[in-house]
């Protein structure tokens, strides 16, 4: 859709049909109050939704390379774990918000040492969570691809999300939090790593006295 219709169309396509909702609901969309909100909510979906225009490569496809010569270079390298990347999607099944944060770690291949920048693995969640997503598709989906363009020896991800469709609609569950996983290479054969995973996260410095 990104290669045949500019933006500036899209947020004219959408708010005609923007308005018509607010129609059907009973609403008059010419009240003070809403007069300019189809404007709003076209522009709104569309950044909510803008990261299915993205490609993985943009992120990943340049990857850093360790230069210290002290790199592990037989069994299991380092691990690379980056923690509390807080996003917020849309669930597509009612298209309301769910929001929380990501996990990652991953063990470098000792061989081909290719590291991603840190704030590449932020865009590469951010890419995911904007777009019209369920978490659990999400969390393999940002496993794959550093799987993909990193090639590490293991790569874990752990999603922590509040989902408003359970807050909003007649359950009302205000406190449940949905958690969901993803593992590759050496952490789905070695059970200890995910154990010392856990176990690093519990380490997290308080970024509060940083």
């Amino acid at each position: 859709m990104g290669d045949t219709i500019t933006r500036r169309e899209q947020l004219e396509k959408l708010k005609p049909l923007l308005r018509q909702v607010l129609e059907l609901m009973g609403e008059d969309p010419d009240r003070d109050g809403l007069a300019r909100t189809p404007d709003r909510w076209a522009a709104e979906l569309l950044s909510c939704t803008d990261g299915m225009l993205e490609d993985p490569a943009t992120h990943l496809g340049d990857t850093l390379e360790v230069e210290h010569t002290d790199y592990p270079v037989d069994g299991l390298g380092e691990m690379i774990i980056l923690d509390n990347i807080e996003f917020t999607s849309m669930c597509e099944h009612h298209v309301v918000p769910f929001r929380g944060r990501v996990d990652i770690g991953y063990i470098p291949d000792p061989e081909s040492r290719a590291l991603a920048g840190l704030s590449k693995l932020v865009r590469v969640v951010q890419m995911f969570a904007k777009r019209l997503q369920v978490q659990e598709r999400m969390t393999q989906q940002i496993a794959s691809v550093i799987n993909q363009y990193l090639s590490p020896l293991g790569v874990i991800v752990v999603v922590q999300a509040v989902h408003y469709c359970l807050i909003q609609r007649d359950v009302e569950q205000r406190s449940s939090l949905a958690l969901s996983t993803a593992r590759r290479g050496s952490f789905l054969s070695d059970n200890n790593l995910e154990e010392k995973f856990q176990n690093y996260l519990q380490l997290r410095m308080d970024t509060k006295e940083v």
